[in-house]
């Protein structure tokens, strides 16, 4: 019998969890390393619960450069980049804004959407196989217009996804609130909206420790409270993974680190532009209040997503550019609880919010770094920004398959990292 192939895996949020969860399903002998003492705590922690096919669109936009000065140090803007991040963002920010063409946006969303897809598909497949519930909502999101450029935009999205096999339904004002009733107090501010009914969403940090607790049951060894120091590699062959209680010996590497990844990797001379794009969540009980919404949305103009999670609302969403700064900027957490107000003025309790912040993993463009590396048995599952919860799945079981020596039913040659 043909001795099972050991993997390591470095890092149990989202991406790395399922990483574990389709190599040991696929008859790996797993380790998964975490420095955190549960599976989630980082930037799967309270996202804004989207699984969205429809946001494939990359930030990077023929639009968004004048959009990035105009915004500059305001506190109340979607997209904020410090003075003080500018710096570090130096050769990041050139690489991004090469990748702000017609032509690249359009290649980039071709490549992201379809790693989108193939993601939710193997969501459900995982679902399908483990019965884990995670306060799922199968409702699609509705995506709202309040000014001609947000129709604008939205349309050309809807319409290349659209070309892709994206369903979607043009929805006037009486149409958003047919579908969403509790959107009643926007009726006068709002020009209409995009349904996309395939589009999910659910509890990401939920979903990342349950499938953790599976994994366990099935035989992965996770490790907790447990920092990786470096990598072992002898004459470009990794070897063992070294943490600060153990050697690991190992065929072969997973790393699902996020923004971490690039100063592990960095020694051994793999450089990958990543750079943690801060954003921020407000989170509101239900309770007995019988307003909460059920279907998810996003406010395209204002680049806020707002999503009923079981007995919870959750309000999501900005950019800020602020190197690995991880405190929570109170200006931006009030600007997400007006938001919320807004929308629901009867909402009995305002001082119920919880805030939190996290760093999402961005690269240029918009595309995970998803492969191997010059080193034999280093594979990458690594950058995906925004769209983790989204990517996580179908990442997680293509590395799988490209580990083992399975044709990968994904393309990942835009993913590689050679080459961008």
């Amino acid at each position: 019998m043909t001795k099972p192939q050991k993997v390591t895996v470095l890092g149990a949020g989202i991406v790395g969890v399922a990483s574990a969860y389709f190599l040991a399903r696929a008859n790996c002998q797993v380790t998964l390393i975490e420095q955190n003492p549960e599976a989630g705590l980082e930037t799967s922690f309270a996202n804004g619960g989207l699984i969205t096919p429809s946001m494939s669109d990359p930030w990077a936009s023929p639009e968004i450069p004048r959009f990035i000065f105009k915004w500059m140090g305001r506190e109340d803007s979607p997209f904020l980049v410090r003075p003080s991040a500018l710096p570090g963002l130096l050769t990041w920010g050139v690489k991004f804004l090469r990748q702000c063409s017609q032509k690249a946006w359009l290649r980039n969303t071709k490549t992201i959407f379809r790693l989108c897809s193939y993601s939710k598909e193997s969501l459900n497949k995982v679902v399908a196989e483990t019965g884990i519930e995670y306060d799922a909502n199968l409702k699609g999101t509705l995506h709202l217009f309040r000014d001609q450029q947000s129709i604008d935009e939205t349309k050309r999205v809807a319409e290349t996804l659209s070309e892709l096999g994206l369903s979607y339904n043009i929805l006037d004002v009486e149409g958003c609130l047919d579908l969403e009733p509790r959107l009643a107090s926007q009726k006068e501010s709002i020009l209409g909206g995009i349904h996309y009914p395939d589009d999910e969403s659910g509890d990401a940090h939920l979903f990342c420790q349950r499938l953790a607790q599976h994994c366990a049951s099935i035989g992965v060894d996770v490790r907790y409270g447990e920092t990786i120091r470096t990598l072992e590699v002898d004459n470009d062959q990794l070897t063992a993974i070294l943490t600060d209680r153990d050697r690991i010996e190992t065929d072969s590497c997973v790393v699902a680190l996020g923004n971490e990844s690039s100063a592990l990797l960095r020694p051994f001379g793999i450089r990958l532009p990543i750079y943690p794009v801060k954003g921020y969540s407000v989170t509101f009980p239900v309770g007995a209040w019988s307003g909460a919404p059920n279907v998810p949305f996003a406010d395209t103009g204002r680049h806020i997503g707002c999503v009923r999670i079981g007995d919870r609302v959750r309000v999501a969403g900005t950019a800020e550019f602020t190197g690995y700064d991880r405190s929570i900027n109170p200006h931006r957490i009030d600007n997400l609880k007006k938001y919320f107000f807004e929308l629901f003025p009867d909402y009995p309790d305002r001082t119920a919010a919880e805030g939190w912040t996290g760093l999402r993993p961005m690269t240029p463009d918009g595309i995970p770094y998803l492969g191997g590396t010059s080193i034999k048995g280093l594979y990458l599952n690594t950058g995906h920004g925004h769209l983790g919860w989204t990517m996580a799945c179908g990442s997680a079981r293509a590395i799988a398959e490209l580990i083992i020596g399975q044709e990968t039913e994904l393309d990942l040659a835009a993913m590689a990292l050679e080459g961008r």
